[in-house]
């Protein structure tokens, strides 16, 4: 009988892996070595692109540097080992830096190093994470990335412009009051559900106008269902009695005090929001004018003002901004308009065509072949804030009368609802990109010419299997009229 294995050790397990490279490395030296006796040609080592390039292991409490292969130190992270560390560089004459994106640790040290001059490539950690059997130490990773990024193995991430970044900070702190806020928002529904005042069954939005009179009437004390469902707005879908009776409830101390707290966050919330929209305000304002002399002519506005939108006038400034006017897009508003700019800036250089912005975004599927044969086909997995709104908005736009909606539910009979939403958004990007790199005017495209040229790619394709089977497609004639 045969008798269980006991479980390896970690550290026999890694010196196992260390022994096999090892082996791998002198097999390999083996046949170069008879390669070269026998005169054959050897493949050519790589060309050093990077001769002054340096790695840094980023970490909360300590960096680990590396200027050359044996020539590794490391320093805190407080400002002044920042400092001493930027001179250590100096030192040795690096002038390209390397260092992962971990966490937010990265950032002090990224900004110093930028303003000290030096070209600092800011990488995923998934570029230097296949790297065979080497042991995994902060000394040796810091080596491999300056070993890799010598040789110009490495590519940078996006970043976006430093006239840009600002813009960025104000925006997405925005976009995490808006989290907050729409948290107390569920507190204030739960505290109502446990009184058993049914606000949320007859308004469609309980911080709508009418929702937020009927709540600041209860929490100064007013008790009366038939004045609560006087405070309804006139133009309110449900009749004052359905309001009556919905807003009686049992009037429990400790829910009207969680309900007292959770509106005033939720008010505070918004506050913050103001201050912040003063903020991008001020960005926007200090950003070049690219509009030149074009003129300007704003949207109409489809629906009313929604909760979360800017509470300034940002559609001028925004096009002035980028040059051009994105609203015109279907599907993309002012807010995600602003999130464009603030995420990319108005410079599309960095992404030589569209579908590497696409790609960027992570909103086209990742081709994987092997022997011939595609494996499945599904967009990277990451998270990325702009892809997020495009997502949104493209979910936004399949419920509207345009030629997007019609692409949206044509791809969804075919892939399903969440392909069509990344398919879309896909598109939408795709517009985004030729605006921002063209500056041609966006022309919409009505709901005739989509039709018409949907019904010529399909006599295309019908066209071209008719042929396959040998037939010939012949449009059929028109009935003679009786006399």
């Amino acid at each position: 009988m045969s008798q269980n294995k006991s479980p390896e050790s970690p550290s026999r397990k890694m010196h196992r892996k260390i022994r096999n490279a090892q082996q791998r490395v002198k097999k390999v030296s083996a046949k170069a070595t008879a390669a070269a006796a026998t005169g054959a040609k050897l493949v050519p080592a790589p060309e050093v692109k990077n001769p002054h390039a340096a790695a840094i292991d980023v970490h909360s409490d300590n960096h680990v540097v590396c200027v050359g292969p044996d020539q590794v130190q490391t320093f805190g992270a407080y400002t002044v080992d920042l400092h001493a560390l930027a001179d250590h560089l100096k030192q040795y004459g690096v002038t390209t830096v390397v260092l992962e994106s971990t966490g937010v640790y990265w950032v002090p040290l990224f900004e110093l190093l930028e303003s000290r001059g030096f070209e600092v490539f800011l990488i995923e950690p998934s570029q230097a994470r296949h790297c065979g059997a080497r042991p995994k130490t902060d000394v040796a990773d810091c080596q491999w990335l300056q070993r890799l990024h010598t040789y110009g193995l490495l590519r940078p991430s996006f970043r976006p412009p430093e006239s840009v970044l600002a813009l960025r900070g104000y925006w997405r702190q925005r976009q995490m009051q808006v989290r907050y806020a729409a948290s107390h928002v569920q507190h204030i529904q739960k505290a109502l559900e446990q009184m058993n005042v049914k606000l949320t069954e007859v308004a469609a939005d309980i911080m709508g106008l009418t929702g937020r009179r009927i709540i600041e009437a209860i929490l100064r004390g007013e008790r009366d269902a038939r004045l609560l469902a006087s405070l309804r707005d006139p133009t309110c879908k449900k009749s004052e009695e359905e309001y009556a009776k919905a807003l009686q409830g049992t009037w429990r101390p400790e829910h009207l005090f969680a309900l007292k707290q959770a509106y005033a966050l939720y008010r505070f919330h918004h506050e913050q929001i103001t201050e912040c929209d003063q903020r991008v305000a001020e960005e926007l304002a200090r950003l070049p004018n690219r509009a030149a002399d074009k003129p300007f002519q704003p949207r109409p506005r489809r629906c009313g003002r929604k909760s979360n939108e800017v509470r300034f006038a940002a559609t001028e400034p925004l096009f002035q901004a980028l040059g051009v006017d994105l609203t015109l897009i279907d599907g993309i508003e002012i807010n995600t308009a602003l999130m464009i700019l603030a995420e990319i800036g108005v410079d599309v250089s960095r992404f030589p065509t569209e579908k590497h912005f696409a790609s960027w975004l992570r909103l086209c599927p990742q081709l994987e072949e092997s022997n011939h044969t595609r494996k499945k086909r599904s967009p990277r997995r990451g998270k990325n804030r702009l892809a997020q709104a495009l997502r949104m908005a493209a979910q936004a736009v399949s419920r509207t009368k345009t030629p997007l909606a019609v692409f949206y539910h044509r791809i969804k009979g075919r892939l399903g609802g969440k392909g069509a939403i990344t398919a879309t958004a896909h598109k939408l990007a795709v517009l985004v990109y030729r605006l921002l790199k063209h500056g041609a005017d966006y022309v919409r495209q009505s709901m005739e010419e989509y039709a018409a040229k949907l019904k010529e790619q399909m006599e295309r394709s019908l066209r071209r299997k008719a042929a396959q089977l040998g037939y010939d497609l012949v449009p059929k004639t028109p009935a003679a009229q009786p006399s």
